[in-house]
């Protein structure tokens, strides 16, 4: 159902492709949007290595959750920042993508655990995390992608 990598000598392994989900802070998320234009959006993410799972989290209105409420299909691509050629200006890099299906969190309880998991990607700071979350979770709806195929590959520039 997948397409396969063309180019296999730049394929990643499986597990290349989740450590970098895991390090990563930011991909773009691409949901089928209005009228059939694809719809891309730069969000923060948090893999569960445990579930296997993506988590994001936002508003609970907006173009995002009205396309993904239509069309739970979805895919998630993430960049790493990459290392510089050293020899010539171009960039070294490597790239995931997942296609997968939307599922909706309700349970707070895993809203906030996911939320402070997301969090600690960027600070480490419990007292300003404990505050945000307690600021923000009655407006914030949590969403998870569930993959279905994951491939990453490393791009070479020139």
């Amino acid at each position: 159902m997948f397409r396969e990598i063309v180019r296999k000598k730049q394929e990643l392994s499986r597990e290349e492709c989740l450590e970098i989900l895991m390090n990563t802070k930011r991909g773009v998320l691409s949901v089928n949007g209005d009228e059939g234009y694809p719809y891309g959006v730069p969000i923060n993410h948090y893999y569960d290595p445990v579930d296997g799972k993506i988590y994001f989290h936002g508003g609970k209105s907006g173009h995002k959750i009205d396309a993904m409420k239509k069309d739970d299909k979805v895919s998630f691509c993430v960049v790493d920042e990459g290392t510089p050629d050293p020899e010539s200006w171009f960039l070294h890099f490597r790239s995931v993508i997942v296609f997968g299906r939307i599922e909706f969190i309700e349970d707070e309880k895993v809203i906030t655990e996911k939320s402070r998991l997301l969090s600690y990607k960027f600070t480490e700071d419990e007292d300003y995390i404990d505050y945000e979350i307690e600021k923000s979770l009655k407006g914030t709806a949590m969403f998870a992608l569930v993959p279905e195929h994951i491939c990453g590959k490393h791009v070479r520039e020139k």
